[in-house]
């Protein structure tokens, strides 16, 4: 936009503090009517806000009185962490919906009217409710908070101070429930757990003695005592067949002395009828019955032999079949022998028999009531001998089937071996479980009784919550000030838009500066006396209102606030 014709653009002059008080002088209105009213209404503000009084109280985080080494805990958490949970449980809207409409507390009532409730819980969480965890030195090593404090703002300071001894006794009721309750569960939990492995341990040793039983003296652990066993019974088996190979010997040897006897009784009955030849003793048939006694006396002992190594090996055999073959020809001579004294005793028939003199009956007497002696004790001796070799063969036969046994248990312990480690590994991991079961379930019990008798890790009120004297805010000095220095501020701002506003010359520094010409002289503004009195009564009127006005204000504020702080 181009300017007028003839319109020429002055720039103001730079003010001096002169200026400055003229300009204050001129518009003093613009400046004492901002800061009057910015002072009336700071005031009405500052002392309508009602009063908020801050209670506090402090709880100490108290540590178990029972060292863990000695107990430990079975809790897994710490006490702060369970701080940071409860905190949240009584933050919750519900929580404080209750605490809110609570009839003994009865909080916010002209804000739920005006507002819902979700915002007036809102607002309480945010500016009003305030827990703060604090640590002290000590707990700063460890990480773990030593106590806490709760604060709650309210314009009534008796509610206040009932609000936090009811946030106290919340925190103490949630630590004990929440104690009470995980050490019901615990104690429910490790109950049922140890149950389950005293079932399970029980199982396990019934399987394990069953098994026992059904396969005794065929268990690993028994299988050097059953080796041991069939050992001395071996022992005793060849102990048995060497006894039976002296009672074979010591048959042959009466069986021997028995034909002896029965020949020499032949002989003495003949020669009691007949004169006996001389050299009878040492006759052919004499010769042959020795060596058919000594042939039948080592064909005994070679079959014993064989009964012995029968029992203990098969008939495959080397030693065995060679045994056989030398018993085979040991009777091959036996029976030979037998045919030649056969033959000489037929031989010894056929001769003339010389007719001699017959001794006297008496020693012929004498010497056949002897023989019969000998042979009756020798028949005594062989049926004595039968009877013991009787029965230590049946004895030889029952240690034989009781070797065969425990050789049948030590073949059958490696097939039963693994069978028998698994149960072993079952019956081992169910008593180590029921053992960490019944430790768990004991522990449990110790730490239910520590929490009974309160020596757990607690809560404890340090400060009780406080009853606020001084209300905490508003501070109604730093309202009024900051009023009064923003209205002042403000009438300083319209005076300088008045003062831009009027381009008008006021004093004979603008005439010089503005028109470079000399002032000789200036002449005062005249203006209508009627006109200047309207102007002062109307301006009085309008200032002594404001003040009454203002003051009006100032005291019903003032009025308002004493009342509020009395009934508070």
């Amino acid at each position: 936009m181009t300017p007028a014709q003839g319109y020429v653009a002055i720039s103001r002059r730079s003010l001096d503090l002169e200026d400055y008080i003229d300009v204050v002088r001129r518009h003093v209105a613009w400046i004492i009517a901002p800061a009057y009213a910015g002072l009336v209404i700071s005031i009405v503000i500052a002392f309508m806000l009602p009063n908020v009084y801050v209670s506090e109280a402090v709880m100490q985080i108290t540590p178990a009185q029972v060292s863990e080494a000695l107990i430990p805990t079975t809790i897994n958490q710490q006490l702060t962490e369970r701080i940071m949970q409860m905190q949240g449980n009584i933050m919750s809207r519900t929580s404080l919906s209750n605490l809110i409409q609570s009839p003994e507390l009865n909080l916010y009532p002209t804000e739920r009217q005006s507002k819902p409730l979700e915002d007036v819980i809102e607002a309480m969480k945010s500016k009003d409710l305030k827990i703060t965890i604090t640590q002290s030195p000590q707990s700063l090593l460890s990480r773990k908070a030593s106590a806490f404090t709760i604060s709650f703002a309210y314009y009534q300071r008796f509610k206040a101070q009932a609000t936090v001894q009811k946030l106290i006794t919340r925190f103490v009721d949630e630590n004990q429930n929440a104690q009470r309750s995980q050490q019901t569960l615990l104690k429910d939990f490790f109950g049922d757990e140890l149950a389950q492995a005293k079932a399970a341990l029980e199982k396990a040793n019934e399987e394990l003695t069953k098994f026992r039983i059904e396969n005794e003296g065929r268990l690993p652990e028994q299988s050097q005592m059953t080796m041991t066993q069939m050992n001395s019974l071996m022992q005793q088996y060849n102990s048995i067949n060497e006894h039976l190979n002296r009672l074979a010997q010591d048959r042959v040897q009466l069986e021997a002395h028995l034909a002896t006897l029965k020949s020499n009784l032949d002989i003495v009955e003949l020669m009691a009828q007949e004169t006996p030849t001389p050299g009878f003793m040492g006759s052919p048939v004499n010769k042959q019955n020795e060596e058919l006694v000594v042939r039948n006396k080592q064909i005994e002992a070679a079959e014993s032999q064989l009964a012995q190594y029968l029992q203990i090996y098969k008939e495959t055999y080397p030693d065995i079949k060679d045994l056989r073959k030398r018993i085979g020809v040991m009777k091959r001579e036996r029976d030979d022998l037998a045919m030649k004294q056969e033959m000489l005793l037929a031989e010894e028939a056929k001769k003339p028999k010389e007719v001699a003199k017959k001794p006297t009956n008496y020693q012929a007497a004498q010497n056949r009531q002897n023989l019969m002696g000998q042979i009756e004790q020798t028949n005594a001796a062989l049926k004595n001998n039968e009877t013991e070799r009787a029965f230590k063969i049946k004895e030889q036969e029952r240690q034989s089937k009781e070797i065969e046994d425990f050789r049948a248990k030590l073949a059958a312990t490696s097939g039963i071996q693994a069978k028998y480690l698994d149960l072993q590994r079952d019956q081992a991991n169910s008593t180590m479980k029921f053992q960490e079961m019944q430790r768990k379930s004991e522990l449990t019990a110790q730490n239910g009784d520590l929490i009974q008798r309160k020596a757990g890790e607690a809560l404890d009120v340090l400060d009780p919550p406080s009853l606020p004297v001084n209300p905490s805010k508003p501070n109604r000095f730093m309202i009024v000030g900051a009023g009064l220095v923003v209205s002042i501020i403000v009438g300083l701002v319209l005076a300088a838009v008045q003062e831009a506003k009027d381009t008008s010359l006021k004093n004979l520094k603008d005439v010089r500066a503005y028109t470079n010409l000399p002032v000789l002289s200036s002449i005062p503004l005249l203006e209508n006396t009627i006109m200047v009195k309207r102007k002062k009564r109307i301006a009085y009127l309008a200032w002594s209102a404001a003040v009454i006005l203002g003051i009006i204000a100032v005291c019903a504020s003032l009025f308002y606030y004493y009342s509020q702080t009395a009934t508070t």
